[in-house]
């Protein structure tokens, strides 16, 4: 090997094909890859950002703002800009909200790094230096941040009108907000001293028809399946609901048996035998005074016929998701056994009812005392508003999750971002050094939050930055925002523009993580594709004629 060397002869290590590049180019082709996906989402902030309309492979067509289900629909291939798209999953996954700022902020502290490389500034002392600057500037944060009561409805409804202003609903966002409030304040618990809003309790079910304004909160759960039988109650009033995990049917063989009958009325016997099997489970569940099952299995014909004359609303197949939320808003138990079926196991609530909504039917189970689950209906007239309706709503409940959990907020608009670039600018001079430089590189990359905004909203961008930073200066000037709707700055927290604070503590954690990342990569070794046979995928190559 050395001999090889020392005659200057190549030795190959990479399989052939295999691309390789090293140092600063990889850095350049990493970091350049990660702000186009920031472009991306960038004129989609603020109330006045542009929608996108994605169209994937089959055709199929999402109109959203959402920063998440923007870079969820498009497929990329770079790996740096698939890195960014983890931030926005993470962002989404942890708090709900601000996976653009989050995406955006990343890719403005990759920009402002390229200006510091090629200034000739390590990017260890780059990476060392946005940490610094990030602690600082959660600190500040912390500082900043605004208590919330939560019984305080009105703040409640600013921190939710909020989240939907740059959306398609914002005009319904009142409305939206309401019930949005009202489901997670109905399923908040306390655990082991902490207060839960786990936003997963809350069903959203979707159906077109009416208008956006017929979105409604049921104390209870819908589930789009119908009764069984045609006999059956469509309306229970005073339902006692049983929850069952078990096939209400005539147990099958594990291996296949032969029966031999040789006359009329064996046959008949065997048939009678396996109504009364059916009978005795049917009886089973109404000695326990339920009217209302619902079966997370299939429910046999003859079982279907005697639950009927027995006036008990049946549905079978029920999503194993949906059992859970019934016993969550019911207080019933998933019962597994029918044996072990006890008036104790049943749940309660004042109505449940089969609906006709559009073509299909419906059976809503409302009017639960304590509901530790509920739904949401959403209605719309066309099937793109509700989709993005759903998206709102689920934006919604994530951001008063986050303030139940952690009842801080802070005002939005820029106006806490520039506070935090002030922050960590007046950090800056106290370290010195190259690191100082990487810190104040962090503060101006805090400032592209109001830029933007102000930039959508097609003000001077100019003129706002000299506006807004004149008013950080003065006493009392923490919340003044952009106003996207007039020239200027306004005071955020008049507006109700406020935002909850674990939203900005997460895209700053993320976006400095992914930076840093990407910063750290100087060698990207990329393996040659496979083959494709000449003929094309799924086709055999030509073979040549004997």
């Amino acid at each position: 090997m050395n001999l090889a060397y020392l005659t200057g002869q190549p030795i190959l290590i990479l399989k052939e094909g295999t691309e390789r590049s090293r140092g600063r180019d990889a850095r350049r082709s990493n970091m350049m890859a990660a702000q186009i996906i920031s472009e991306v989402l960038k004129t989609t902030l603020g109330p006045r950002g542009m929608d996108k309309m994605l169209i994937d492979s089959l055709g199929d067509i999402t109109i959203t703002s959402d920063g998440a289900t923007v870079l969820d629909e498009i497929d990329v291939q770079h790996p740096a800009a698939k890195m960014m798209i983890e931030v926005a999953k993470t962002q989404d996954d942890e708090v709900g909200d601000g996976t653009t700022t989050a995406v955006m902020l990343a890719g403005e502290l990759l920009k402002k790094a390229g200006d510091l490389l090629d200034q000739n500034i390590h990017p260890s002392i780059i990476i060392s230096g946005y940490r610094k600057a990030a602690e600082k500037a959660l600190e500040t944060l912390e500082k900043q941040s605004i208590d919330v009561d939560l019984d305080d409805m009105d703040t409640l409804m600013k921190l939710s009108n909020t989240s939907m202003r740059s959306k398609i609903v914002s005009s319904e966002r009142d409305h939206l907000s309401a019930i949005a409030i009202g489901a997670i304040k109905q399923i908040i618990e306390e655990r082991d001293g902490e207060i839960i809003a786990d936003v997963d309790n809350v069903q959203i079910v979707k159906k077109e028809g009416k208008s956006l304004g017929e979105t409604e909160l049921i104390n209870g759960i819908v589930i789009d399946k119908e009764a069984v039988h045609d006999g059956m109650p469509k309306k229970i009033e005073g339902a006692k609901i049983a929850l069952v995990d078990a096939a209400i049917e005539v147990e099958k063989t594990e291996f296949d048996a032969e029966i031999r009958i040789r006359s009329p009325d064996a046959i008949k016997a065997f048939l009678d035998q396996e109504a009364e099997m059916l009978k005795k489970k049917v009886d089973q569940i109404v000695a326990t005074g339920a009217n209302v099952l619902f079966a997370q299995k299939g429910i046999d014909d003859v079982a279907q016929h005697f639950l009927a004359k027995e006036g008990v609303l049946a549905a079978r197949r029920v999503k194993k998701s949906d059992m859970e939320k019934l016993a969550k808003a019911t207080g019933a138990k998933v019962v597994s056994n029918l044996s072990d079926l006890k008036d104790a196991d049943l749940g309660s609530c004042e109505v449940v009812e089969e609906r006709k909504i559009g073509d299909d039917e419906m059976i809503f189970v409302e009017g639960c005392s304590d509901p530790r689950a509920v739904a949401i209906f959403i209605r719309a007239g066309l099937e793109r508003m509700i989709d993005e309706a759903e998206r709102s709503i689920n934006d919604a409940l994530y951001v008063i999750s986050d303030v139940a959990e952690t009842p801080k907020m802070v005002p939005g608009g820029g106006a806490i971002e520039v506070e935090l670039a002030r922050g960590v600018r007046s950090y800056a001079t106290q370290i010195g050094g190259r690191e100082q430089m990487a810190i104040e590189a962090f503060s101006d990359a805090l400032e592209i939050i109001p830029r933007t905004l102000a930039e959508n909203a097609g003000l001077d961008t100019l003129d706002t930055m000299v506006a807004i930073k004149a008013a950080h200066e003065k006493d009392g000037g923490f919340a003044m925002g952009v106003n996207v709707f007039e020239e200027g700055v306004v005071d955020m927290l008049e507006q109700g523009v406020v935002e909850p604070t674990v939203v900005k503590d997460q895209a700053i954690e993320s976006a400095v993580e992914v930076t840093s990342m990407v910063l750290r990569i100087d060698e990207v070794v990329a393996a040659s594709a496979p083959e494709v046979p000449a003929g094309g995928p799924g086709e055999m190559p030509d073979m040549e004629e004997e």
